[in-house]
């Protein structure tokens, strides 16, 4: 019997001890898969109802399924382009094109056929849908402007609405569905917002101690603000009452997305760091640091999965002068990340 007792001791030991161990997910790449095609990329947009992955490629756009690699679309036409939104209740999407003048394509969701294309601003970038308005919203870095259109917009007749001047030149978007659009304002270090009833700035807030704010995610729930900076490189924690800097830690170089999920906050960055934030009882924490491929800098998460998607490719030495290192040309990849 004392031996049964201490076996039984040693078991409840080993159990206890490996509990912990088995709650804590590990955050790591899970898969890779390979893509090809030619071009670039900039924005991922993930859509969790149906896990598409759309990606955009500087000249085209592609549409990938999540689960199993396969490209279900490619969408031409683009001469530089930056990012997609998705109305699915319109069965319509939007690609920002930064090329020449600027334009925003119109495609079905469906057969991924181009609509029209609308006449936009040089350097149209960052776009986003926002629901609560039934607004898509869009940025052009060189305008330094804001521009706004129902999805419901004619794709070939067409015209946006008047652009909102931001006072500086504007890298990503979020808004809160109540009319307030926050706008990172990469060259003045500041966060925009931006009243879409009175369709004027109502506020600048200074990003310190971050400088130079490119990503950027909205928790409305708690009324937060998740913005990626790049010098110093840091995740700024913003309150979106006041403005007031609630929290920042330390992220990786070249950060250029920032996307939330539950209660964990992400930044990848070009420097090969997927950075996994979590909260609790209210204070943030880094809770781990994925690597990732070098120039992985952008990223879309299916939240109905828990999945995250960054676009990635092996890439050329930097030529002199080179701000950016080319693709090795068919090496374009999708890495995944979730918790094992």
């Amino acid at each position: 019997m004392r031996n049964l007792q201490m076996i039984m001791l040693s078991m409840a030991v080993f159990v206890a001890g490996s509990m912990p161990a088995l709650a804590q997910a590990k955050w790591d790449v899970t898969k890779t898969v390979h893509i090809g095609g030619d071009g670039g990329w900039d924005y991922l947009t993930a859509d969790s109802q149906t896990h598409r992955l759309f990606v955009t490629r500087s000249t085209h756009t592609m549409v990938i399924d999540a689960a199993s690699g396969k490209v279900l679309g490619d969408i031409p036409g683009q001469k530089r382009s930056h990012g997609t939104a998705l109305v699915p209740a319109l069965g319509r999407g939007f690609i920002t094109d930064g090329g020449g003048d600027g334009a925003i394509l119109i495609f079905d969701l469906k057969t991924y056929a181009v609509l029209g294309k609308l006449a936009t601003m040089p350097d149209s970038d960052g776009i986003i849908y926002d629901e609560g308005q039934n607004m898509v919203l869009a940025v052009s870095g060189d305008g330094n402007k804001l521009m706004t259109f129902k999805p419901d917009i004619d794709p070939v007749n067409g015209k946006i609405d008047p652009p909102i001047e931001l006072g500086g030149a504007p890298e990503f978007l979020a808004a809160d569905g109540a009319g307030n659009v926050y706008i990172n304002l990469e060259d003045k270090d500041v966060l925009a917002v931006v009243d879409l009833k009175t369709r004027k700035v109502i506020a600048r807030w200074p990003v310190a101690p971050g400088g130079h704010p490119v990503g950027l995610a909205l928790d409305k729930k708690n009324h937060l603000l998740f913005i990626g900076c790049r010098n110093p490189q840091k995740l700024i924690v913003m309150s979106t009452e006041d403005g007031k800097v609630v929290a920042d830690l330390p992220i990786g170089a070249g950060v250029d997305a920032v996307k939330t999920d539950g209660d964990q906050i992400f930044a990848s960055c070009g420097d090969g760091s997927l950075i996994v934030i979590g909260r609790k009882d209210g204070k943030f924490q880094i809770e781990a640091t994925v690597k990732t491929p070098f120039g992985a800098r952008t990223m879309g998460v299916d939240h109905s999965t828990h999945t995250i998607y960054l676009p990635a490719a092996e890439l050329l030495p930097l030529a002199p002068g080179q701000r950016r290192p080319t693709p090795k040309p068919d090496t374009f990849m999708i890495v995944e990340v979730g918790q094992q």
